[in-house]
C-alpha cells in the first residue's frame, strides 16, 4: 500500500509553491499596471481605477486596463507635440527684411518695400549668396563687391 502521508505532503508543498507563484504574479501585475498608468496619465483617479481593476479582477482586470488605457505615454505625447510645433514653425517661418521686417522670399536680392540689399549674386557662378559670406560656397570665388570689402 502506498504511503499516503508522504504523497499528501508533496501535494501540499506543490500547492503552496503554486499559490506563492500565483500571488507573486498577481503582485507583479499590480506593480506593472501602476508603473504603466503613471507613464500614461497624471490623473490620480485614472491611476487608482486602473490599479484597482487589476487588484480586484487580476488577469481579466489587466485585460480591461489594456482596453481602457491611453494609447501613448506622456513622453510620447510630449515628443509628438514637439514634432508638430517644429513642423508648424518650419511652415510659418518666413524670412523678413532686417530693416523694415516685411516678409521677403528666400531668393530676393533686395527688399521690395525699403530697397535694402538682402543678398548678392556671385560674380563667378551667378548664384545667390549671403552678404555675410566672404567667399561663394558654390564655386569658392572670393566676394568682391562693396558689401564685404573692408572700409578704409
Amino acid at each position: 500500500m502506498p504511503d499516503l502521508g508522504g504523497l499528501t505532503a508533496i501535494v501540499q508543498l506543490f500547492a503552496a509553491f503554486l499559490g506563492a507563484y500565483l500571488i507573486a504574479v498577481w503582485i507583479s501585475l499590480i506593480i506593472w499596471t501602476f508603473r504603466d498608468v503613471r507613464e500614461r496619465s497624471r490623473d490620480i483617479f485614472v491611476q487608482l481605477l486602473s490599479v484597482l481593476l487589476v487588484v480586484i479582477f487580476n488577469i481579466p482586470g489587466l485585460l480591461l486596463y489594456f482596453l481602457l488605457r491611453p494609447g501613448e505615454t506622456l513622453a510620447e505625447r510630449y515628443e509628438n507635440e514637439l514634432a508638430e510645433e517644429a513642423l508648424l514653425q518650419d511652415i510659418e517661418e518666413k524670412q523678413a527684411c532686417p530693416a523694415c521686417q516685411q516678409k521677403v522670399q528666400a531668393d530676393f536680392l533686395y527688399c521690395p518695400n525699403c530697397h535694402t540689399r538682402l543678398k548678392r549674386r556671385c560674380d563667378n557662378c551667378h548664384r545667390i549668396t549671403s552678404l555675410r559670406w566672404n567667399i561663394c560656397p558654390y564655386c569658392g570665388a572670393p566676394a568682391t563687391d562693396a558689401a564685404t570689402s573692408p572700409s578704409t
